[in-house]
């Protein structure tokens, strides 16, 4: 190779590496993150007044898009699964494990919250999401034993064994009543009246109006409900 052979290709190789070193500088701009409610893993089954509720669904090793959610609420874990979470402009946060039957709730600090949802497992993520749009004026007093609460609503978590009938109490509320498991679910009245139904994991009730009653595993294997009451 003579010298001006030699000094063009060490030009050409520098300006190579040079735009290769360019290239690898410019940063990939964040995604902009997109409403809860137009997520495509959010199916978005119920909108009323007080809550919007939403059947979230990952499958394995796939992700959400960056959502943003704009209100308090409260999450029942339908599966048990593995995931990661991770916040704009973060790393990818630990595994965290999700429970079949697990509740939650969120309250945000900073008006609303950002992130995505990625599943490490190796069955689909599976919760129902709640969240709240607006709560009743007037606070209210529990009606059971709490099992996870915000400014507002109140989660009782009834796991039923074959045959038994959960203590009796009166929402005053409006509420949301989910079957986390499969079960033969009997509610009955003061009065005696009864309705029996088979459920379905996942299928849940909006109840609007004052109500007084038992609820009991009429079935043969264990079965849980979740009841989400405004305050």
């Amino acid at each position: 190779m003579n010298f001006f052979c030699g000094v063009l290709f060490l030009v050409c190789s520098t300006i190579m590496f040079l735009g290769t070193t360019a290239a690898q500088q410019v940063s990939t701009p964040a995604p902009v993150p997109v409403l809860v409610e137009n997520e495509p893993h959010h199916h978005l089954v119920l909108k009323n007044a007080f809550v919007e509720v939403m059947r979230v669904t990952v499958p394995p090793g796939e992700s959400t898009l960056f959502h943003t959610h704009s209100h308090d609420g409260a999450a029942i874990s339908l599966a048990n699964n593995i995931t990661t979470q991770q916040k704009p402009d973060e790393a990818e946060g630990p595994q965290l494990p999700f429970k079949l039957g697990g509740v939650s709730v969120r309250t945000l600090t900073d008006g609303s919250f950002t992130h995505r949802v990625h599943n490490v497992g190796s069955s689909p993520f599976d919760v129902l999401d709640v969240e709240f749009l607006q709560r009743p004026k007037q606070a209210s007093e529990p009606v059971a034993p709490v099992a996870a609460e915000n400014a507002n609503a109140r989660i009782y978590n009834w796991i039923l064994s074959p045959g038994v009938t959960a203590a009796q109490h009166t929402h005053v509320r409006s509420y949301l009543i989910v079957a986390v498991t499969p079960m033969t679910l009997k509610m009955t009245a003061p009065d005696g009246k009864s309705l029996t139904e088979e459920v379905k994991a996942g299928e849940f009730h909006w109840v609007d109006a004052k109500v007084t009653h038992t609820l009991a595993n009429g079935g043969s294997t264990e079965g849980q409900i979740v009841e989400i009451e405004l305050k």
